[in-house]
């Protein structure tokens, strides 16, 4: 599913105060079977997700009915400090006068592990399996391996969005909740400011909820038990509910479905918590980019564990959902991992991803079928784009080589059944060439229909669909004793190894030494049709559709189930014949895998996995280390746009004129291409602080950047509360790349050639993302909005107040005007507009700082202005007198696409003032 990058950064929280209708039909009980639990009868009823209405946010849109067949329970309150650690922190002891507080500050995986932790301890099985847990210095959960919800088990789990959504909507009052407006900016006891008509306490308020669903797009349709997205697109995106005692009232409606900021797994805050829900849902049906569909692929395998089989992150699997007849793909780099079905109207058989890993091709009949074939290729992206035809009589199975420099597809122009030689002659293997997204040329290359490969050396050629034939310089024969085999496939490397299946053959039970059934074991035979090793299925399971991979001693093949249906993939390593299951859904075919490689390698696919020398031996960088800015144990939000920010950095480091830095003010406030004074680009990251801004100018921009003339940098007084490392700790330091550029000099010394290469090939690309970050230079559009009718305080204005970090923060900015002194750097602080309606709050902005404060720092800023000839401050608040209106506005502070083009205009204007 498409996810906009805008996403990344803003799921933005409607600035309307208004809520849909909602009709109170629902009934409800005290459910006497679960402890603080109430039933809801929600069977015939129905509620809306979303809205349509203008001013919502774009992940709120349009409105979708979803319709309930089912029953189910809803805790009456937030889980409590108590209730959370009676069950996972037993030897801990919690204040008698915080027990009855909402837990807060988990992430979403801490939810599911206390939801399978009460089943566990009621005796009921549980909702979520995973393969492992990985958890931070606090203890709070940052990953679940393999997770997967099981929507049939009654167990304990979170809500649906559909489900919160009903049970909120009956008596929904944000006038009576915990919010900004009586909350003094901190959470209180549970149930202490009444119930709404079901007997649920606080809904609207208090703390934000954790719900089970992946945040993807609403659909303008009905449906019955929703279960929301069948994944978080290439963002890993979750959804929350409700509102906090730091939201203002006006401000939470039923439809919002988000933070101000991207919210993934392994977010937390300290104003967002969770409830339970009980209760199985029978036929759970998933809302995505492809529609409304029962049939759902669960990614089972952490990026870490596919990467300790192929030798590296850069890994991708393409596979046919016959449920839905779509190709589909999964990106192992992605920092969320989301299965993409590529929807069209052609049948879809037998994909290959291309040698570079930007294309695939596909049939469209299955090996054993006889008949005419069409073979395509497409892009491999969301939408399939520059599909072109093979325009032959019949053509089927393509299989990619690279001759001689050339990249080129070989293909069959029947894959049936093979058994009678006179008839199999008749069908012939051909070659053509592929370049610049057009077919060359078809050149035919044998008689008979060798299917299953070719040799790099051209020497062999295998095929098998009833009998295992190969082509050995030039001359046909038969191996495996005649016997029948099929998925046959030889691999890309040097060593010519023929992988298949059989029938329980008397030749296979001889080979392995027992009896075994028919697919049960995968068969390997040397470069002469001997025998050399055997994999075993897992148990109750058989294999089909096996594949090598383009990487030396890995390969992919589904398995089988009692029931015939293709129910898993699996990668096999042959090195020591271990298996991994990576995907499971309900009819999973053809699957091919496909490693990244290295220019410097002689042969792509002669890269071996099973020695100690992996991938990182073929480079002269650490390839878990260089370019590494985002890891799975830091896979929020957060580090994932400041790792698209690093690409951009190697990227342009030698042609930035003006370098922008800030916070999200600044991210979609400044627009890089409309300033025509140099080349300019955005670093601007969320979350950001000034002392982080102050590291990358003295440790990347200053010493690197060699047309440097201007820094741009965001002047966020109202968040100068915050502690120098608390962010970078928080979200950037466990990420390996900063060390080790630290460990080398930040490349002072020369700057490696394939840096950026590293950079792109690391853990947590998203190809769509680092398209749109290239085409605008590091800017993230927003929409207007407006500023609202009423502006978020997030903090008490006075909590801004303290004068030592204020005088902290200041310090650092003197340091970036100092540093780029001695570089005949200018540099421009920019503070940005906010809400003019602050100035009714007494408050500067939204994270607080008293207006008098204000007042003072920026009678400071001007002190500095005089003093230093290199630095110029840019106030485009003015208190909030300024002339940014709601059509310059995407909330309350932050700026639309047209206030950053205004802002931008004068901007640049200013810099073409400066020497």
């Amino acid at each position: 599913m498409k996810q906009t990058f805008s996403l990344l950064l803003f799921l933005l929280l409607t600035v309307s105060c208004t809520d849909p209708s909602h009709d109170s039909s629902v009934q409800a009980k005290v459910d006497s079977e679960h402890t603080g639990m109430i039933l809801v009868e929600a069977t015939g009823e129905s509620t809306t997700l979303g809205t349509n209405e203008a001013a919502a946010a774009s992940n709120a849109k349009p409105a979708m009915k979803v319709k309930f067949a089912y029953d189910f329970s809803l805790s009456k309150s937030e889980v409590t400090r108590s209730e959370y650690a009676a069950l996972m922190e037993k030897n801990s002891s919690i204040p008698s006068d915080s027990a009855e507080l909402p837990l807060t500050n988990v992430t979403y995986y801490d939810a599911v592990l206390y939801a399978n932790a009460r089943s566990v301890s009621e005796s009921h099985d549980t909702a979520y399996s995973y393969s492992s847990a990985t958890f931070d210095s606090e203890g709070s959960c940052t990953n679940l391996q393999g997770l997967v919800f099981d929507p049939s088990k009654e167990a304990y789990r979170l809500p649906t969005e559909a489900e919160w959504v009903l049970a909120a909507g009956e008596g929904w009052n944000t006038s009576s909740a915990w919010t900004n407006a009586n909350s003094e900016y901190h959470s209180h006891p549970v149930c202490t400011i009444g119930e709404n008509d079901l007997g649920l306490c606080d809904m609207a308020g208090n703390a934000m909820e954790w719900v089970n669903d992946w945040l993807g797009n609403l659909l303008d349709t009905s449906v019955t038990n929703s279960v929301g997205a069948s994944d978080g697109g290439s963002l890993g995106q979750r959804v929350v509910k409700g509102g906090s005692y730091r939201n203002d009232p006006s401000n939470i409606t039923l439809y919002s479905r988000g933070d101000v900021y991207a919210v993934t797994s392994a977010t937390k805050a300290t104003y967002v918590g969770f409830r339970l829900a009980f209760g199985s849902i029978p036929t759970p049906l998933w809302v995505g980019g492809t529609g409304v569909s029962s049939s759902r692929v669960s990614i089972v395998a952490s990026s870490g564990q596919v990467k300790s089989v192929t030798g590296s992150y850069q890994t991708k699997l393409a596979f046919v959902n016959y449920e839905t007849g779509n190709l589909a793909y999964v990106d192992f780099s992605n920092s969320s991992l989301a299965v993409t079905e590529i929807v069209d109207t052609h049948p879809v058989f037998h994909p290959d991803i291309s040698p570079d890993g930007k294309r695939v091709a596909f049939c469209t009949k299955v090996e054993g079928v006889s008949g005419t074939s069409e073979v395509y290729v497409r892009d491999l992206n969301a939408t399939g784009s520059n599909l072109v035809k093979l325009n032959v009589a019949s053509a089927a199975i393509p299989r990619w080589r690279v001759v001689g420099g050339d990249t080129v597809i070989v293909y069959v122009t029947d894959a049936g059944n093979n058994k009678e030689d006179a008839e199999w002659k008749q069908k012939s293997t051909w070659q053509v060439s592929f370049a610049g997204g057009k077919f060359g040329t078809p050149v035919k290359l044998f008689d008979g229909s060798y299917h299953g490969g070719i040799s790099k050396d051209g020497s062999l050629a295998v095929t098998g669909a009833r009998l295992l034939r190969a082509n050995v310089n030039g001359k046909d024969t038969v191996w495996y004793n005649g016997e029948q085999a099929c998925n046959v496939s030889l691999s890309k490397d040097s060593t010519k190894r023929t992988l298949f299946l059989d029938f329980g053959s008397e030749t296979g039970k001889i080979f392995v030494g027992k009896d075994y059934a028919t697919h049960e074991r995968l068969l390997f035979a040397d470069s002469t049709g001997k025998l050399i090793q055997s994999i075993a299925a897992p148990t109750k399971y058989t294999f089909d559709h096996s594949e090598w991979s383009n990487v030396k001693n890995v390969a992919v093949a589904t398995v089988t189930n009692t029931n015939g249906a293709h129910s898993a993939i699996y990668l096999i390593n042959t090195a020591d014949s271990s298996l991994l299951k990576v995907a499971e859904g309900d009819e999973l075919w053809h699957p091919c895998l496909w490693v990244t490689y290295s220019d410097d390698f002689l042969y792509p696919y002669d890269y071996d996995n099973s020695s100690n020398a992996s991938m990182e031996s073929f480079f002269k960088l650490d390839i878990d280390s260089a370019g590494v800015y985002m890891t799975e144990n830091n896979v929020v939000g957060e580090s994932c746009i400041l790792r698209y920010k690093m690409e951009l950095l190697w990227k342009y480091y030698d042609s930035v004129q003006v370098a922008i830095i800030g916070s999200s003010r600044s991210f979609g406030g400044v627009n890089p291409i409309l300033i025509s004074s140099g080349y300019a680009v955005n670093f601007s990251h969320v979350p950001n602080d000034i002392y982080i801004s102050e590291y990358f100018i003295q440790n990347y921009f200053l010493p690197l950047f060699p047309k440097l003339k201007t820094i741009v940098v965001s002047l966020d007084l109202d968040m100068w509360y915050k502690v120098n490392g608390d962010d970078w700790n928080t979200y950037y330091k466990e990420s390996v790349g900063y060390q080790y550029d630290q460990n080398h000099n930040f490349w002072k010394d020369g700057i490696p050639v394939n840096l950026l290469q590293y950079t792109e090939n690391a853990w947590g690309g998203s190809i769509d993302s680092r398209l749109q970050l290239t085409d605008s230079l590091g800017y993230n559009y927003q929409p207007s909005v407006g500023w609202g009718s009423s502006p978020e305080l997030s903090r008490d204005s006075i909590f801004n107040d303290e004068t030592t970090r204020l005088g902290e923060a200041m310090t650092s900015l003197e340091n970036i005007i100092l540093l780029s002194r001695n570089f005949n750097i200018n540099v421009i602080g920019v503070i940005f507009p906010l809400s003019p309606l602050y100035a009714q709050t007494g408050s500067y902005g939204r994270y607080g700082l008293r207006r008098s404060k204000a007042t003072a720092l920026i009678e400071q800023l001007k002190v500095l202005e005089k003093i230093y000839s290199n630095f110029v401050l840019f106030d485009e608040n003015k208190y909030g007198a300024h002339d940014y209106d709601d059509s310059k506005a995407a909330n309350w502070d932050h700026l639309s696409g047209a206030g950053a083009a205004q802002l931008t205009t004068r901007l640049d204007s200013l810099l073409k003032t400066l020497e």
